[in-house]
């Protein structure tokens, strides 16, 4: 079954494709990767990688045409997953460097950390939400490289981790799902978590 599911990869020139598309391979989906939206419309989901800064990650968006039509594919109904920065895309708007504007898709802003300059590293996640899909992984380790956070209303968050207070690590609004630890470098864990957004969206 999973074998027929295909994953548009969106290139934008911001993030690891490789290291993503190796786990979803191994997880045996098919991929394309390409910032066409011809081949991005053939595909059941989208998934937005991320690595870096929100402001120029947003100008790479606006600059290869891919902003509207994100924005458009996930108001319509398409699955579409972010992962780390790709997460991030997804608030309103962050205050990394100034004020930027992000795609809007999940209520909420990026904000600095509180608690620590950087989570980085292995840390435990509690699943949250009467249908998270993380449910199957509460507990389980996951690896992080960030500082800052996707600050969330409550009803939106399916993901906490704790440094000294929780942190919100993965959101969802429908069929938008956003990710903040890299489930491609989270070893076992983390390919049970994308299978299971995976499949959770793509069965909605």
């Amino acid at each position: 079954m999973t074998a027929r599911r295909t994953i548009g990869i969106v290139d934008y020139g911001v993030g690891n494709h490789a290291s993503v598309w190796r786990t979803l391979h191994r997880l045996g989906y098919r991929c394309r990767v390409s910032r066409e939206p011809e081949v991005l419309d053939s595909t059941d989901l989208l998934l937005l990688p991320g690595v870096g800064a929100f402001p120029p990650a947003m100008e790479a968006l606006h600059a290869h045409g891919l902003t509207g039509y994100l924005q458009d594919q996930a108001r319509a109904g398409k699955p579409f997953v972010g992962i780390c920065l790709g997460m991030q895309l997804m608030a309103d708007a962050s205050s990394e460097f100034g004020a930027t504007a992000g795609l809007g898709l999940i209520p909420g802003t990026v904000t600095p950390l509180e608690q620590a300059a950087w989570h980085i590293g292995w840390n435990s996640i509690e699943a949250v939400g009467a249908d998270s899909m993380l449910r199957i992984c509460d507990g389980q380790s996951m690896y992080f490289n960030h500082s800052y956070v996707f600050d969330a209303p409550a009803e939106y968050r399916m993901g906490l981790a704790r440094l000294v207070q929780p942190l919100t690590v993965a959101v969802r609004r429908a069929n938008v799902v956003g990710l903040q630890f890299h489930p491609e470098k989270s070893q076992g864990a983390g390919r049970l978590a994308l299978r299971s957004v995976i499949e959770g969206l793509t069965d909605a």
